[in-house]
């Protein structure tokens, strides 16, 4: 093997190791229309096996942000990269589109093949759960600009949809039911509090919190990967049940259900009327969060707004319940701007 390279830090036998190791994870996702496997300079995906009359492609790129911070410094890999895919799947399949192929980037300052391995074993199980094939990506190995302990990873999504069975804003009236679906926790927003938090109280990733009668370390809490929503509205894609949804992500249920909703309507959001995890109540007490602070910064437990006529309420709501979901009447949508909230938050 050549020196030189070698010498500047970056280790081209380690890479081609992480990519003999990643490859059984990555061909796990392939679906029929993947046209040729790893190592090509470019993924191929065959639209034409859609059966789309008017295909729109529908696209969404993200990262993990300061979560993956934890995970470095937990040494736990294996669940980031289901949260890079969580991420992108989610913002696509709440316009209605079916997520088809992603595509990961992952740069590092040092190149662990057992590492990258966790990692993107991560970003399959999140491409698994999704439906949706992983047919590329880049690992880069960067030392000088991460140390050899960091990475960062981040995801690009493609999906499709007929034009005619897009969701959104258009859609909207007034007097459509807003139904929430639960979160899994914190997801991957964030995290930038979440971290001052932990640190100005002066505790670390493996001390022990007790939830009832589960006891779990700070760390694994907070890691606990970001819910992906495509089985959840599978049934819907491709139909007119519903009308609009949004991917409650940073700035929470103020900041994202605005975003699928028309001009000169706004959204009545019932505070209560659902049951607010115990992480969102641990931070509320460690950091000492106003309601305010804890709703424009996080989830609350609502991962995700779905609008409906008030006609499909009980078809909507029985069909996500049959496929396992615990969905929750929380409000409904009104003349006016913006989110406004009635109650108070459950402790």
């Amino acid at each position: 093997m050549a020196k030189a390279y070698e010498s500047a830090g970056v280790n081209i036998e380690a890479g081609y190791e992480g990519v003999r190791r990643m490859k059984k994870h990555v061909e796990s996702t392939f679906r029929k229309e993947v046209i040729g496997g790893l190592g090509g300079f470019g993924g191929m995906f065959d639209l034409s096996q859609l059966n789309l009359k008017e295909p729109v492609l529908v696209s969404g790129t993200d990262g993990v942000g300061t979560k993956l911070m934890i995970a470095q410094e937990m040494k736990k890999h294996d669940t980031i990269g289901i949260d890079a895919v969580a991420m992108c799947v989610n913002d696509i399949v709440v316009q209605g589109a079916s997520p088809l192929f992603f595509l990961d980037y992952l740069a590092l300052g040092k190149n662990d093949p057992e590492q990258v391995e966790q990692i993107v074993a991560g970003v399959a199980e999140g491409c698994r759960q999704s439906n949706c094939a992983l047919i590329g990506g880049e690992t880069a190995e960067m030392p000088g600009l991460y140390d050899e302990n960091e990475y960062d990873v981040a995801g690009f999504v493609v999906g499709a949809a007929e034009k005619t069975q897009l969701w959104g804003a258009d859609r909207v009236s007034e007097g459509d039911v807003l139904i929430g679906i639960p979160s899994s926790g914190v997801h991957s927003n964030g995290f930038s509090l979440v971290r001052k938090i932990v640190k100005e109280a002066g505790l670390t990733w493996d001390d022990v919190v007790v939830n009832g009668d589960k006891k779990v370390s700070l760390g694994e809490l907070l890691l606990t990967p970001t819910r992906i929503y495509v089985n959840a509205l599978q049934a819907f894609l491709g139909g007119s049940s519903i009308n609009a949804a949004a991917h409650i992500t940073g700035g929470g249920l103020v900041e994202n259900v605005p975003r699928m909703l028309p001009n000169g309507l706004g959204a009545e959001i019932k505070l209560g009327s659902w049951e607010v995890p115990f992480v969102f109540q641990w931070l509320r007490e460690k950091g000492e969060l106003t309601e305010e602070d804890l709703l424009e910064t996080f989830n609350m437990g609502i991962g995700l707004v779905i609008a409906v006529k008030k006609v499909d309420l009980s078809e909507v709501m029985n069909t996500l319940q049959s496929s396992g979901e615990k969905p929750i009447e929380i409000g409904h949508v009104k003349n006016g701007e913006g989110v406004e909230f009635k109650g108070e938050l459950q402790r």
